[in-house]
C-alpha cells in the first residue's frame, strides 16, 4: 500500500529529528526526491539544530537527484528558496541560504546557474539579507560553497562582498565571514580578521556534517592559520 504525503511527512520528520545524517540520506534515497521537498522545507526552519542541519544535507543531496532527473523541477525549488527571502513572501526565510547553498555545492549544473544568486544576496545593490540571523546562514553557505566551488565564487566577486561583513556587529557572522575569506586565502582581510582572535563568544558550527560548539576566536585563529601560506 502506497504511503501517503502525509504518511511520508511524518517519517521524514522524525528521521531528520531523531536518526544520524547516514541513516537519512539512505531511508530518503528510497522515496522518489519530489515527494521529499515540503517535509524538508518545513524542515529548514527547524528551531531544532540537529533537525535543520540534517534537513540541510538532505535537501542538498535530493535536489542534486531532482536536477539529475529533471533540471526545471529543481529550477523551481531554486525559484522557492529565492521567493521565501523576499520581502512579499510574507516569511523570514529561516534555514533557506544554508540549504541553497548545499544544493549548490551538491550539484555542478545548478551552481553554475544559481551561483550568482547566492553571492547577491550578499549586495546592497542585489538582493541584500539585512537580518543578522539571515547573514550568518548566507555566511556559512558561501564557506560550504568556497569548500568545493571557489572558482565559481571568485567568478561573482564574492571575497569582494564578504570583506564589509567583517565590521558586522554580530560577532558570529564576522566569525563566519573571516572563515570564508580564510578559505578564499584573501590576503588583505588579514589585518581586519586579526582584531578578533580573542573574542569568546560561542556558537554551534555545522561542518564536516557535524555539530561542534566553537567560539569567534577559534575560527579567526583558523582563518589565519589558512592565510599564513600566502602572507608568507
Amino acid at each position: 500500500m502506497a504511503v501517503s504525503q502525509r504518511g511520508i511527512k511524518h517519517e521524514i520528520l522524525t528521521l531528520l529529528n531523531q536518526a544520524e545524517l547516514d541513516a537519512v540520506l539512505a531511508a530518503m534515497a528510497l522515496y522518489p526526491p519530489e515527494k521529499l521537498l515540503n517535509p524538508l522545507f518545513s524542515a529548514i526552519c527547524s528551531a531544532s539544530e540537529k533537525t535543520k542541519w540534517n534537513a540541510v544535507s538532505a535537501m542538498g543531496a535530493t535536489v542534486a537527484r531532482l536536477a539529475d532527473q529533471e533540471m526545471e523541477a529543481a529550477r523551481i525549488v531554486m525559484r522557492r528558496f529565492m521567493w521565501s527571502l523576499n520581502d512579499e513572501s510574507g516569511g523570514i526565510g529561516w534555514g533557506t541560504p544554508e540549504a541553497m547553498a548545499e544544493c549548490l555545492a551538491c550539484h555542478e549544473g545548478l551552481a553554475q546557474e544559481y551561483t550568482k544568486i547566492l553571492v547577491s544576496f550578499m549586495r546592497e545593490d542585489g538582493f541584500y539579507l539585512e537580518l543578522p540571523a539571515l547573514q550568518r546562514g548566507l555566511m556559512w553557505g558561501i564557506g560550504r560553497l568556497a569548500q568545493v566551488r571557489p572558482e565559481l565564487l571568485r567568478t561573482w566577486q564574492a571575497s569582494r562582498y564578504l570583506l564589509p561583513y567583517l565590521d558586522s556587529e554580530d560577532p558570529i557572522v564576522r566569525a563566519l565571514a573571516a572563515r570564508a575569506l580564510g578559505q578564499f586565502q584573501i590576503v588583505e582581510a588579514a589585518e581586519k580578521i586579526k582584531r578578533y582572535s580573542n573574542d569568546t563568544t560561542e556558537f554551534s558550527l555545522y561542518a564536516e556534517h557535524r555539530l561542534t560548539t566553537v567560539t569567534t576566536g577559534q575560527l579567526v585563529r583558523e582563518a589565519l592559520a589558512a592565510l599564513a601560506p600566502v602572507l608568507g
